[in-house]
């Protein structure tokens, strides 16, 4: 015989076992309607805790691959391997949100939405360039003080406390 017979004897028996478990299947539930209320009872129960039993697994499987592979990029683009232009990916989330709005409702977003999400974007990018001037800051006032782990009290703090006491007397009986 030849190969590609074979095969489609291979996927012939396939087929007949497949139909004759559909046949089984249908010997145990049958017509469901026609049976006792008891017996559909069961067969409802016992198909909804296996449906439900069954979306509970793929549904954690899948949450964990999804979840994982963000962990795994957000690694990655924290180490340096992969960098991630954040702007671009908000802007192609935008589109999708937009056309998933329009769908649902009918009718694009409105300027003001719009105007709004432009307005959250530039504040979390100034928000970001504050956090790395604040990083330098703390640099600066950390050699002032002496060390990271606290003040150290040297001349020019006391200086600044008599400077500051001066000013406050010298403010006070004016």
């Amino acid at each position: 015989m030849s190969d590609g017979k074979v095969k489609k004897d291979a996927t012939n028996k396939e087929i007949i076992n497949m139909s004759d478990a559909a046949g089984y299947l249908d010997r145990f539930v049958g017509d469901v309607s026609k049976k006792s209320a008891t017996k559909q009872i069961l067969i409802g129960a016992g198909s909804g805790w296996a449906t439900g039993y069954i979306t509970m697994k793929v549904g954690k499987m899948a949450a964990i691959a999804v979840g994982g592979g963000i962990i795994l990029l957000q690694m990655a683009n924290q180490q340096g391997i992969i960098s991630i232009d954040w702007n671009k990916v908000q802007k192609k989330v935008d589109k999708v949100t937009d056309k998933v709005e329009e769908a649902v409702t009918g009718q694009g977003p409105s300027w003001a939405d719009k105007a709004e999400r432009f307005v959250d974007r530039k504040l979390n990018q100034a928000e970001d360039v504050l956090n790395k001037r604040t990083k330098k800051a703390k640099k600066w006032y950390t050699n002032l003080i002496g060390d990271e782990t606290g003040c150290k009290v040297n001349d020019l703090h006391i200086f600044l406390c008599a400077f500051a006491a001066g000013v406050a007397i010298g403010v006070g009986t004016a």
